[in-house]
Protein backbone atom coordinates (compact mmCIF):
# COMPACT_ATOMS: atom_id res chain seq x y z
CA UNK A 1 0.00 0.00 0.00
CA UNK A 2 1.52 3.35 -0.80
CA UNK A 3 -1.41 5.40 0.11
CA UNK A 4 -4.14 6.07 1.66
CA UNK A 5 -7.80 4.41 0.86
CA UNK A 6 -9.92 6.58 -0.61
CA UNK A 7 -12.68 5.70 2.77
CA UNK A 8 -10.33 7.23 4.88
CA UNK A 9 -9.42 10.19 2.70
CA UNK A 10 -13.12 11.02 2.45
CA UNK A 11 -14.40 9.84 5.92
CA UNK A 12 -11.85 9.57 8.87
CA UNK A 13 -9.46 12.23 8.19
CA UNK A 14 -12.88 14.58 8.76
CA UNK A 15 -13.76 12.72 11.62
CA UNK A 16 -10.51 12.94 13.32
CA UNK A 17 -10.75 16.53 12.79
CA UNK A 18 -13.81 17.04 14.13
CA UNK A 19 -12.67 14.91 17.63
CA UNK A 20 -9.56 17.06 18.20
CA UNK A 21 -12.01 20.31 17.32
CA UNK A 22 -14.36 19.07 19.61
CA UNK A 23 -11.72 17.70 22.28
CA UNK A 24 -10.47 21.31 22.16
CA UNK A 25 -13.54 22.89 22.06
CA UNK A 26 -14.12 21.04 25.69
CA UNK A 27 -10.99 22.68 27.44
CA UNK A 28 -12.02 26.18 26.32
CA UNK A 29 -15.92 25.45 28.05
CA UNK A 30 -13.96 24.25 31.12
CA UNK A 31 -11.98 27.13 30.93
CA UNK A 32 -14.71 29.29 30.89
CA UNK A 33 -16.95 27.10 34.23
CA UNK A 34 -18.94 25.47 31.54
CA UNK A 35 -19.67 21.65 31.46
CA UNK A 36 -18.37 20.66 28.06
CA UNK A 37 -21.82 17.83 27.76
CA UNK A 38 -24.22 19.86 29.02
CA UNK A 39 -22.84 22.65 26.39
CA UNK A 40 -22.47 19.71 23.26
CA UNK A 41 -25.98 18.57 24.48
CA UNK A 42 -27.60 22.06 24.32
CA UNK A 43 -25.87 22.92 20.92
CA UNK A 44 -27.58 19.87 19.45
CA UNK A 45 -30.90 20.83 20.80
CA UNK A 46 -30.30 24.36 19.42
CA UNK A 47 -29.60 23.15 16.03
CA UNK A 48 -32.30 20.56 15.66
CA UNK A 49 -34.49 20.15 18.85
CA UNK A 50 -37.40 22.16 17.52
CA UNK A 51 -38.91 22.68 13.87
CA UNK A 52 -37.54 26.53 14.29
CA UNK A 53 -34.11 25.58 14.67
CA UNK A 54 -34.05 22.62 12.52
CA UNK A 55 -35.35 25.11 9.81
CA UNK A 56 -32.47 27.96 10.90
CA UNK A 57 -29.96 24.78 10.55
CA UNK A 58 -31.14 24.24 6.67
CA UNK A 59 -31.42 27.96 5.70
CA UNK A 60 -27.58 28.31 6.98
CA UNK A 61 -26.41 24.95 5.02
CA UNK A 62 -28.39 26.40 1.91
CA UNK A 63 -25.99 29.53 1.95
CA UNK A 64 -22.85 27.17 3.13
CA UNK A 65 -23.41 24.73 -0.23
CA UNK A 66 -23.73 27.83 -2.77
CA UNK A 67 -20.25 28.97 -1.13
CA UNK A 68 -18.79 25.82 -0.82
CA UNK A 69 -19.54 24.59 -4.08
CA UNK A 70 -18.12 27.92 -5.75
CA UNK A 71 -14.82 27.46 -3.97
CA UNK A 72 -14.67 24.04 -4.93
CA UNK A 73 -14.73 24.53 -8.80
CA UNK A 74 -12.21 27.04 -8.73
CA UNK A 75 -10.55 24.41 -6.84
CA UNK A 76 -10.91 21.93 -9.44
CA UNK A 77 -8.73 24.15 -11.28
CA UNK A 78 -6.11 24.92 -8.44
CA UNK A 79 -7.22 28.39 -8.40
CA UNK A 80 -8.16 29.58 -4.81
CA UNK A 81 -11.19 31.76 -5.05
CA UNK A 82 -11.34 33.55 -1.41
CA UNK A 83 -13.24 36.20 -2.74
CA UNK A 84 -17.00 34.16 -2.52
CA UNK A 85 -17.95 37.04 0.62
CA UNK A 86 -17.82 39.83 -2.07
CA UNK A 87 -19.26 37.88 -4.87
CA UNK A 88 -22.19 37.30 -2.35
CA UNK A 89 -22.35 40.82 -1.72
CA UNK A 90 -22.56 41.76 -5.41
CA UNK A 91 -24.88 39.06 -5.97
CA UNK A 92 -27.34 40.19 -4.19
CA UNK A 93 -26.92 43.92 -5.63
CA UNK A 94 -28.16 41.47 -9.25
CA UNK A 95 -30.69 40.25 -7.05
CA UNK A 96 -32.20 43.14 -5.54
CA UNK A 97 -32.28 45.41 -8.48
CA UNK A 98 -33.59 42.81 -10.46
CA UNK A 99 -36.75 42.62 -7.79
CA UNK A 100 -37.09 45.96 -7.32
CA UNK A 101 -37.29 47.58 -10.56
CA UNK A 102 -39.23 44.72 -12.50
CA UNK A 103 -42.88 44.55 -11.37
CA UNK A 104 -42.95 40.28 -11.30
CA UNK A 105 -46.15 39.14 -11.60
CA UNK A 106 -45.28 35.77 -9.79
CA UNK A 107 -42.67 34.45 -7.76
CA UNK A 108 -41.23 31.87 -10.34
CA UNK A 109 -40.43 34.57 -12.55
CA UNK A 110 -39.05 36.91 -10.38
CA UNK A 111 -36.78 33.37 -8.50
CA UNK A 112 -35.85 32.83 -12.18
CA UNK A 113 -34.91 36.42 -12.82
CA UNK A 114 -33.37 37.01 -9.31
CA UNK A 115 -31.14 34.14 -9.12
CA UNK A 116 -29.93 34.52 -13.33
CA UNK A 117 -28.93 38.38 -11.93
CA UNK A 118 -27.29 36.86 -9.11
CA UNK A 119 -25.42 34.87 -10.57
CA UNK A 120 -23.90 37.24 -12.98
CA UNK A 121 -23.46 39.94 -10.88
CA UNK A 122 -20.99 37.11 -9.07
CA UNK A 123 -19.68 36.33 -12.05
CA UNK A 124 -19.00 39.52 -13.36
CA UNK A 125 -17.55 40.65 -9.85
CA UNK A 126 -14.61 38.06 -10.24
CA UNK A 127 -14.19 38.84 -13.98
CA UNK A 128 -11.03 41.07 -13.15
CA UNK A 129 -9.41 39.11 -10.44
CA UNK A 130 -10.00 36.47 -13.27
CA UNK A 131 -8.62 38.10 -15.97
CA UNK A 132 -5.34 39.53 -14.16
CA UNK A 133 -4.39 35.58 -13.12
CA UNK A 134 -5.20 34.17 -16.15
CA UNK A 135 -3.09 37.25 -18.32
CA UNK A 136 -0.90 38.64 -15.87
CA UNK A 137 -0.31 35.82 -13.22
CA UNK A 138 -1.85 37.90 -10.58
CA UNK A 139 -2.14 36.60 -7.26
CA UNK A 140 -5.84 35.23 -7.07
CA UNK A 141 -6.28 35.08 -3.22
CA UNK A 142 -4.62 38.32 -2.87
CA UNK A 143 -6.74 40.06 -5.82
CA UNK A 144 -9.94 38.46 -4.65
CA UNK A 145 -9.51 39.38 -0.39
CA UNK A 146 -9.19 43.68 -2.20
CA UNK A 147 -12.16 42.79 -4.02
CA UNK A 148 -14.27 41.67 -0.87
CA UNK A 149 -13.26 45.08 0.71
CA UNK A 150 -14.17 46.59 -2.30
CA UNK A 151 -17.41 44.87 -2.90
CA UNK A 152 -18.44 46.11 0.45
CA UNK A 153 -17.89 49.38 0.50
CA UNK A 154 -19.65 49.59 -3.11
CA UNK A 155 -22.36 47.59 -1.30
CA UNK A 156 -22.95 50.11 1.56
CA UNK A 157 -22.83 53.08 -1.08
CA UNK A 158 -25.94 51.89 -3.22
CA UNK A 159 -27.13 50.94 0.20
CA UNK A 160 -27.24 54.38 1.49
CA UNK A 161 -28.13 56.11 -1.67
CA UNK A 162 -29.65 54.97 -4.85
CA UNK A 163 -31.36 51.65 -3.71
CA UNK A 164 -32.11 53.79 0.19
CA UNK A 165 -35.87 53.93 0.51
CA UNK A 166 -36.73 57.51 1.57
CA UNK A 167 -37.38 58.13 4.91
CA UNK A 168 -35.79 54.73 6.43
CA UNK A 169 -32.42 55.03 8.21
CA UNK A 170 -31.51 51.20 7.97
CA UNK A 171 -28.74 50.75 5.69
CA UNK A 172 -30.97 48.32 3.29
CA UNK A 173 -33.23 48.60 0.50
CA UNK A 174 -36.44 48.76 0.54
CA UNK A 175 -38.69 44.96 1.09
CA UNK A 176 -39.16 43.89 -1.91
CA UNK A 177 -42.38 43.33 -3.73
CA UNK A 178 -44.86 40.41 -2.15
CA UNK A 179 -44.93 39.04 -5.25
CA UNK A 180 -41.56 38.40 -5.47
CA UNK A 181 -41.28 36.80 -2.37
CA UNK A 182 -40.20 33.40 -2.19
CA UNK A 183 -42.34 30.67 -0.28
CA UNK A 184 -40.72 28.49 2.66
CA UNK A 185 -40.84 25.19 3.11
CA UNK A 186 -42.74 26.08 6.01
CA UNK A 187 -45.61 27.13 3.48
CA UNK A 188 -45.37 23.90 1.23
CA UNK A 189 -45.48 21.91 4.23
CA UNK A 190 -48.32 23.62 5.38
CA UNK A 191 -50.14 22.36 2.45
CA UNK A 192 -50.19 18.83 4.12
CA UNK A 193 -50.69 20.19 7.27
CA UNK A 194 -47.44 20.46 8.83
CA UNK A 195 -45.34 22.52 10.79
CA UNK A 196 -41.88 20.89 9.90
CA UNK A 197 -39.84 24.12 9.91
CA UNK A 198 -41.59 26.73 12.09
CA UNK A 199 -41.13 30.38 11.22
CA UNK A 200 -37.44 29.70 9.84
CA UNK A 201 -36.51 31.58 6.94
CA UNK A 202 -35.80 28.65 5.02
CA UNK A 203 -37.35 28.31 1.67
CA UNK A 204 -37.15 27.23 -1.84
CA UNK A 205 -34.02 28.03 -2.29
CA UNK A 206 -32.61 25.15 -0.77
CA UNK A 207 -33.89 23.16 -4.14
CA UNK A 208 -31.83 25.29 -5.67
CA UNK A 209 -28.71 24.65 -4.16
CA UNK A 210 -29.06 20.79 -4.47
CA UNK A 211 -30.03 21.34 -8.19
CA UNK A 212 -26.62 23.12 -8.33
CA UNK A 213 -24.59 20.02 -6.28
CA UNK A 214 -26.31 17.62 -9.15
CA UNK A 215 -25.14 20.51 -12.06
CA UNK A 216 -21.21 20.89 -10.40
CA UNK A 217 -21.15 17.14 -10.38
CA UNK A 218 -21.90 16.60 -14.06
CA UNK A 219 -20.09 19.73 -14.98
CA UNK A 220 -17.09 17.87 -13.29
CA UNK A 221 -17.44 14.65 -13.66
CA UNK A 222 -19.09 14.44 -17.04
CA UNK A 223 -18.14 17.41 -19.42
CA UNK A 224 -15.44 17.80 -21.40
CA UNK A 225 -15.34 20.94 -19.86
CA UNK A 226 -14.95 19.73 -16.69
CA UNK A 227 -12.16 17.26 -17.39
CA UNK A 228 -10.40 20.53 -18.62
CA UNK A 229 -10.88 22.05 -15.36
CA UNK A 230 -9.46 18.84 -13.25
CA UNK A 231 -6.54 18.66 -15.65
CA UNK A 232 -5.67 22.14 -15.33
CA UNK A 233 -5.46 21.43 -11.75
CA UNK A 234 -3.55 18.52 -11.97
CA UNK A 235 -0.82 20.07 -14.06
CA UNK A 236 -0.75 22.85 -16.31
CA UNK A 237 1.96 22.13 -18.12
CA UNK A 238 0.78 18.93 -19.04
CA UNK A 239 -2.86 20.73 -19.76
CA UNK A 240 -0.97 22.58 -22.03
CA UNK A 241 0.46 19.52 -23.46
CA UNK A 242 -2.71 18.42 -24.52
CA UNK A 243 -3.93 21.29 -26.52
CA UNK A 244 -6.08 22.92 -23.22
CA UNK A 245 -6.22 26.74 -22.95
CA UNK A 246 -5.10 27.86 -19.38
CA UNK A 247 -6.12 31.23 -19.74
CA UNK A 248 -9.74 30.00 -20.92
CA UNK A 249 -10.15 27.70 -18.20
CA UNK A 250 -9.05 29.97 -15.43
CA UNK A 251 -11.35 32.26 -17.02
CA UNK A 252 -14.38 29.65 -17.26
CA UNK A 253 -13.86 28.05 -13.73
CA UNK A 254 -13.85 31.39 -11.71
CA UNK A 255 -16.42 32.82 -13.84
CA UNK A 256 -18.54 29.60 -12.24
CA UNK A 257 -17.51 30.11 -9.04
CA UNK A 258 -18.52 33.36 -8.98
CA UNK A 259 -21.70 32.66 -10.52
CA UNK A 260 -22.69 30.00 -7.77
CA UNK A 261 -21.21 32.58 -4.75
CA UNK A 262 -23.53 35.00 -6.38
CA UNK A 263 -26.28 32.94 -6.10
CA UNK A 264 -26.20 32.56 -2.37
CA UNK A 265 -28.16 36.21 -2.97
CA UNK A 266 -31.48 34.19 -3.88
CA UNK A 267 -31.31 32.21 -0.65
CA UNK A 268 -30.53 35.47 1.84
CA UNK A 269 -32.01 37.83 0.11
CA UNK A 270 -34.96 36.86 -1.48
CA UNK A 271 -35.61 33.78 0.28
CA UNK A 272 -35.77 35.66 4.43
CA UNK A 273 -38.82 36.30 6.34
CA UNK A 274 -38.04 39.84 5.40
CA UNK A 275 -37.24 39.97 2.33
CA UNK A 276 -34.15 43.03 1.42
CA UNK A 277 -30.98 43.51 0.84
CA UNK A 278 -28.70 44.57 3.88
CA UNK A 279 -25.17 45.51 3.88
CA UNK A 280 -23.83 42.74 5.65
CA UNK A 281 -25.82 40.38 3.43
CA UNK A 282 -22.48 37.63 3.17
CA UNK A 283 -22.54 36.97 7.23
CA UNK A 284 -19.28 35.39 6.53
CA UNK A 285 -20.31 32.35 4.76
CA UNK A 286 -17.90 33.23 1.65
CA UNK A 287 -15.01 31.96 4.00
CA UNK A 288 -16.90 29.15 5.70
CA UNK A 289 -17.37 27.97 1.89
CA UNK A 290 -13.56 27.54 1.95
CA UNK A 291 -13.75 24.79 4.69
CA UNK A 292 -17.07 23.10 3.47
CA UNK A 293 -15.15 22.37 0.72
CA UNK A 294 -12.32 21.44 2.40
CA UNK A 295 -13.69 19.08 4.34
CA UNK A 296 -16.21 17.67 1.59
CA UNK A 297 -13.50 16.91 -0.63
CA UNK A 298 -14.86 19.36 -3.33
CA UNK A 299 -17.33 17.10 -3.84
CA UNK A 300 -20.83 17.88 -3.63
CA UNK A 301 -22.06 14.93 -1.84
CA UNK A 302 -19.35 15.66 0.75
CA UNK A 303 -20.19 19.54 0.63
CA UNK A 304 -23.63 19.02 1.10
CA UNK A 305 -22.53 17.20 4.57
CA UNK A 306 -20.32 19.78 5.51
CA UNK A 307 -22.55 22.11 4.87
CA UNK A 308 -24.94 21.00 7.03
CA UNK A 309 -22.23 20.07 10.07
CA UNK A 310 -22.08 23.72 9.85
CA UNK A 311 -25.13 24.87 9.56
CA UNK A 312 -26.01 22.97 12.76
CA UNK A 313 -22.75 24.37 14.04
CA UNK A 314 -24.06 28.35 13.50
CA UNK A 315 -27.50 27.55 14.40
CA UNK A 316 -26.29 25.37 17.79
CA UNK A 317 -23.75 27.75 18.70
CA UNK A 318 -26.13 31.04 18.59
CA UNK A 319 -28.78 29.08 20.78
CA UNK A 320 -26.14 27.82 23.13
CA UNK A 321 -25.24 31.21 23.52
CA UNK A 322 -28.87 32.56 24.21
CA UNK A 323 -29.50 30.17 26.60
CA UNK A 324 -26.49 30.08 28.46
CA UNK A 325 -24.58 32.83 29.99
CA UNK A 326 -21.31 31.55 28.06
CA UNK A 327 -20.37 34.80 25.68
CA UNK A 328 -20.84 34.94 22.39
CA UNK A 329 -17.22 35.21 21.87
CA UNK A 330 -16.66 31.61 23.18
CA UNK A 331 -19.16 29.99 20.60
CA UNK A 332 -17.20 32.25 17.95
CA UNK A 333 -13.86 30.34 19.59
CA UNK A 334 -15.57 27.27 18.83
CA UNK A 335 -16.99 27.84 15.50
CA UNK A 336 -13.19 28.70 14.41
CA UNK A 337 -11.53 25.82 16.02
CA UNK A 338 -13.67 23.20 14.06
CA UNK A 339 -13.36 25.41 11.04
CA UNK A 340 -9.26 25.34 11.51
CA UNK A 341 -9.35 21.95 12.19
CA UNK A 342 -11.36 20.64 8.97
CA UNK A 343 -10.34 23.80 6.82
CA UNK A 344 -7.05 25.04 7.45
CA UNK A 345 -5.20 22.55 9.24
CA UNK A 346 -6.69 19.45 7.47
CA UNK A 347 -3.27 18.34 6.35
CA UNK A 348 -1.94 17.92 9.34
CA UNK A 349 -4.46 15.49 10.25
CA UNK A 350 -3.85 13.75 7.21
CA UNK A 351 -0.55 13.25 7.30
CA UNK A 352 0.16 11.01 10.06
CA UNK A 353 -2.88 8.65 8.90
CA UNK A 354 -1.52 8.57 5.78
CA UNK A 355 1.54 7.18 7.32
CA UNK A 356 0.37 5.10 9.56
CA UNK A 357 -1.87 3.42 6.66
CA UNK A 358 1.05 2.96 4.84
CA UNK A 359 3.04 1.79 7.56
CA UNK A 360 0.87 -0.64 8.20
CA UNK A 361 0.27 -1.68 4.54
CA UNK A 362 4.03 -2.62 4.15
CA UNK A 363 4.31 -4.49 7.38
CA UNK A 364 1.46 -6.78 5.96
CA UNK A 365 3.12 -7.17 3.06
CA UNK A 366 6.32 -7.95 4.36
CA UNK A 367 4.73 -10.42 6.83
CA UNK A 368 2.74 -12.51 3.98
Amino acid sequence: MDKMPKWADVALVPVVSLIIAALISAIVFVAVGQNPWEALKLMAYGAVGTSDFLGYTLFYATNFIFTGLAVAVAFHASLFNIGGEGQVLLGGLGAAIVVLFVPWPHWTLALIAGATAAAVFGALWVAIPAYLQARRGSHIVITTIMFNFMASGVLIYMLSGPLKPDGNMQIATAIFPEASHLPSLNDIAGVFGSDLFGRSPVNISILIALLACVAVWALIWHTRLGYQIRALGRSESAAKYAGISAVNITMIALLISGGLAGMMAVNNTMGINTPQLVDNAAGGAGFIGIAVALMGRNHPVGIIIAALLFGALYQGGAELSAATSIPVQIVVVIQALVIMFTGALDEMVRSPIEKLFIRFGRSRVAGE
